[in-house]
């Protein structure tokens, strides 16, 4: 399983010949370490002296946190999978109108499954948005510029997720399906801009003092 390689091993991977792992897993990857300095800084926050205010709240972002990040860490092999699916269609023999027919399908339905990878990353990593602004403004001030890497990553992972979606849906027949998804995530992205701007803006203004 890709999720279980060295960071170097996943590093080489991306940067071969091979098409697996790309952009998608590579957004998921992002995501999870945005997801994983949530975490970092709600655990430097939690029970500790002068956040006793914060301490509930702390731990409950604690543990949404820390499910993002094995949702994103199940995706960068699901992306590769998906992927994989997609060039396996457009390898299908196309020799007879009948196998044509075939092929079609089968690339029109691996499209779709590849689309709903990168919008689901693109939704996850608005959710790690939302908590980083939670630990940016309650968070312990000693680690609070981990709350503004944590929003970058996160709106970084979200873009990259967001062309996986676009270059998937351009070639999808099923108007109906690519209007939907576009909308939702358009909506995702309208969301996430102000709210990491927001996020970013105070904790520069914390670090700066």
């Amino acid at each position: 399983m890709i999720k279980d390689s060295s960071i170097e091993e996943f590093l080489e991977d991306l940067a071969g010949k091979s098409p697996t792992p790309g952009g998608g897993s590579a957004a998921a990857v992002i995501g999870s370490m945005g997801a994983a300095l949530v975490s970092m800084v709600a655990n430097f926050t939690a029970g500790k002296k002068g956040y006793e205010a914060v301490n509930d709240e702390m731990e409950s972002v604690l543990s949404r946190s820390e499910k993002y990040r094995a949702e994103f860490v199940d995706m960068i092999q699901v992306d590769v999978d998906v992927f994989n699916g997609v060039m396996a269609a457009y390898g299908m023999p196309r020799h007879t109108d009948e196998e044509k027919a075939k092929r079609s399908d089968a690339i029109q339905e691996s499209l779709k499954k590849a689309t709903e990878v990168p919008l689901a990353c693109a939704a996850l990593c608005l959710d790690v948005i939302e908590l980083s602004r939670q630990v940016a403004e309650k968070g312990n001030k000693n680690v609070i510029s981990d709350a503004g890497v944590a929003v970058l990553a996160a709106e970084a992972a979200l873009g990259s997720a967001a062309l996986n979606v676009y270059i998937n849906i351009a070639n999808i027949k099923d108007k109906e399906f690519a209007t939907d998804r576009r909308k939702r995530l358009e909506g995702i992205l309208t969301a996430s801009g102000p709210l990491t701007e927001q996020v970013y803006t105070l904790v520069k203004q914390k670090v700066e003092g």
